[in-house]
């Protein structure tokens, strides 16, 4: 019987019962009639999800594992494509292959962290898949950053080597007389006769020799639940976290997502999103490792090559963040927007203002809209295109998945205690942190955390529902509908989020302190008409009017990413504090850069450099038509 036909009889039955009702008990009939076949389609493939998971474990499969025992079985079948040419099953494998028994030559020992700095290209994957074949664990670094944070990256999760594309040998010269000089540098070229960095081993002329053939044969040691690889994420402070990806929460995190919206092996996916994130180099990559479904890989998004190339290579299905959706729309209509074979697109971040009309214009039949932090265990799926939710959990059963939004004071953002201590769950309506379980004895549940056990612990909450037990604050505020769908709100603390990235403020106002020589700089993010999420903005205090703004431009493009970099300067003439001597960054948060508000001078990006915000600035950019 088919997942339709036992949703409508399971519904048929429900409404029959609910006429004999009365009341409230009507009520609650009516809210599982309206809900009834979304939750029994949810739960079964939820536990699809965790049968697999359950099944590998037990076989203590991995994911490079399983990767290779698919391509034994299917070595000729197409798992990336890239830039037009295809690479099968066996290639792949074979490259890691060759990546991994090389690196044992190495003076490596199992379980260290190797950084990979390159580009999207598969030669990325196969990278970091060889290296977890021979029992390391590769740290992904956002290819964005420089200087101090791209050493803090690789530091933070004790990396004992770099491999980088040759693109980014200027980045790893500018910190290379910073690092250990016990880390090996490791440069990998599209051309074999590209130049490699000084005392760097050119890879292309170290594998050119090595023995392709099956790794896991020889080191078939490694368990379910070691470390994979590393993903950065900003947090809610400081300088990027290393998070710890273990083979099950790759495993969860692709197979979820792949389960729950009905991903088959015959779809061929378009993934223009970067490597080193989640959701392109494990919700996105790891559908062709643990599935066998074809990707096509891009080096980067580009809006107006999105649509042909999803024609150009056949594709079904697309991947998104709320940017990707926003910059689609901005592209001139053409044939290709309802030329192209796509059902499904998913990610996260598309909000309801752009959601009908995207749908809309490019006639896509399916939004899979999801949510959950990188280390996190919480995590939810939009599976029946309710527009604008970012997933569901069933009202009444929710304790099976047990997530839960909990109360905060809306002013200071601390969670709120009942008088025995422990916190208050929200009612429908009511805005709220959203919390994970943590269940170490269940994959689904786990958290794994950072590289560095004290930041790991800032993300636990104790005592909740319980004494003695334990979630995940995810710190973002979501809010719940009577159905049981979930709506993203905001984030606690001081990150926002600009251009598909997280951005901590406190590490952007430690780089533009040292640039500027000023103790005083708090950075924030503020919202602009016509653009998701917020954008930068630094607040600086200078009583002498002696910032070099041009020079503040110059350098914040040198040692800060592109989306890192705050599209709005204030200078304060005196500090907004508290009377317990904190900066009211809130207030500065509220006035944002209305010049019909703010006295203080504030300067606007245009162009790298900082201009003046004037009458008909601020007007251009409310109307959107200056876009930052």
């Amino acid at each position: 019987m088919t997942e339709f036909y036992q949703v409508v009889i399971t519904a048929l039955s429900l409404l029959l019962g609910g006429f004999l009702l009365t009341g409230s008990r009507r009520r609650i009939m009516y809210m599982l009639y309206k809900t009834l076949p979304r939750d029994i389609l949810g739960a079964y493939r939820f536990l699809q999800v965790n049968i697999l998971l359950w099944w590998w474990e037990k076989r203590e499969y991995t994911v490079p594992k399983v990767f290779s025992k698919y391509a034994a079985a299917h070595p000729k079948k197409i798992a990336y494509i890239f830039e037009d040419k295809k690479w099968t099953y066996e290639e792949l494998d074979h490259f890691s292959n060759r990546i991994g028994r090389y690196f044992r030559t190495r003076p490596f020992s199992q379980h260290d962290s190797i950084a990979v700095v390159m580009e999207n290209c598969p030669e990325y994957i196969g990278t970091w898949l060889g290296l977890s074949k021979a029992g390391f664990v590769a740290a992904l670094i956002n290819t964005n950053l420089r200087h101090d944070m791209l050493l803090h990256s690789i530091n933070a999760a004790g990396c004992k080597a770099i491999v980088f594309g040759s693109e980014f040998k200027d980045a790893i010269r500018d910190i290379k007389n910073k690092i250990s000089d016990d880390i090996g540098l490791y440069q990998w070229s599209e051309s074999a006769d590209t130049p490699v960095l000084e005392e760097a081993i050119d890879l292309n002329t170290e594998m050119s020799s090595i023995d392709p053939g099956p790794l896991l044969v020889q080191l078939d040691y490694s368990s379910p639940r070691d470390k994979l690889i590393y993903v950065y994420t900003s947090g809610t402070t400081g300088m990027p976290k290393a998070a710890v990806i273990n083979n099950l929460r790759y495993m969860l995190i692709a197979c979820g997502v792949n389960s729950m919206l009905r991903i088959r092996s015959s779809d061929r996916i378009y993934n223009s999103l970067p490597l080193y994130h989640t959701a392109g180099g494990i919700i996105g990559a790891g559908q062709a490792l643990l599935r066998g479904v074809t990707v096509v890989l891009r080096r980067r998004f580009s809006a107006s090559k999105f649509w042909s190339d999803c024609i150009h290579y056949d594709c079904t299905v697309a991947q998104y963040i709320g940017e990707v959706c926003r910059f689609l729309l901005t592209i001139p209509p053409s044939q290709n927007d309802r030329k192209h074979k796509v059902r499904l697109m998913f990610g996260n971040g598309l909000r309801p203002q752009v959601w009908e009309s995207f749908v809309k214009r490019f006639g896509i039949k399916q939004i899979g809209e999801f949510y959950g932090a990188t280390e996190g265990n919480s995590n939810i799926v939009n599976i029946n295109n309710k527009t604008g939710a970012v997933g569901f959990i069933p009202r009444y059963i929710g304790r099976l998945y047990p997530v839960a939004l909990l109360k905060i004071d809306e002013k200071t953002g601390d969670l709120l205690r009942g008088t025995n201590g422990l916190c208050i769950p929200c009612e429908p309506g009511e805005p709220g942190i959203f919390v994970g379980k943590i269940n170490p004895k269940k994959a689904i549940n786990d958290f794994s955390g950072y590289a560095d056990e004290k930041a790991s612990e800032q993300k636990i909450i104790h005592n909740v529902f319980k004494k003695g037990d334990r979630v995940f604050n995810s710190g973002d505020i979501l809010v719940m509908d009577e159905l049981g769908y979930f709506y993203f709100k905001d984030r606690t603390g001081d990150t926002f989020r600009w251009r598909g990235e997280n951005v901590a403020t406190a590490e952007v106002e430690a780089v533009i302190s040292n640039v500027i020589g000023f103790k005083d700089a708090t950075v924030y993010g503020v919202e602009i008409p016509g653009n998701e999420g917020k954008a930068g903005m630094v607040a600086i205090y200078d009583t002498k009017n002696s910032l070099d703004l041009e020079g503040l431009g110059e350098a914040l493009k040198k040692v800060l990413p592109s989306y890192a970099r705050p599209r709005f300067v204030r200078i304060l003439s005196e500090l907004p504090m508290t009377g317990t001597f904190k900066l009211k960054k809130k207030d500065l948060q509220q006035d944002a850069f209305d010049i019909k508000k703010v006295k203080d001078p504030i300067y606007f990006l245009n162009n790298d450099t900082y201009v003046k915000l004037t009458d008909k600035y601020y007007n251009d950019i409310v109307e959107e038509k200056i876009r930052l």
